[in-house]
């Protein structure tokens, strides 16, 4: 299983958050698209499937549902 699927756009999420001060405002695009990624790779693994950079496919869910990101 690709455990370090998603890796480079939680990396870029902790590269804005350290430019910005910590405001997450500022990397909504960043976290919206570590969500994106982290939805295709439990599309493709199942939701067992296990990333360090993604939380669990239920969690992410509903995380993606409270930003209007759901398909």
């Amino acid at each position: 299983m690709e455990e370090n699927a998603c890796h480079p756009q939680a990396c870029a999420i902790q590269d804005c958050l350290s430019k910005s001060n910590y405001n997450e405002d500022k990397c909504k695009r960043q976290i919206d698209a570590l969500y994106e990624c982290c939805n295709t790779f439990y599309q493709q693994h199942g939701d067992n499937a296990s990333s360090v950079s993604c939380p669990k496919a239920g969690l992410l869910r509903l995380k993606m549902k409270q930003r209007g990101l759901e398909k």
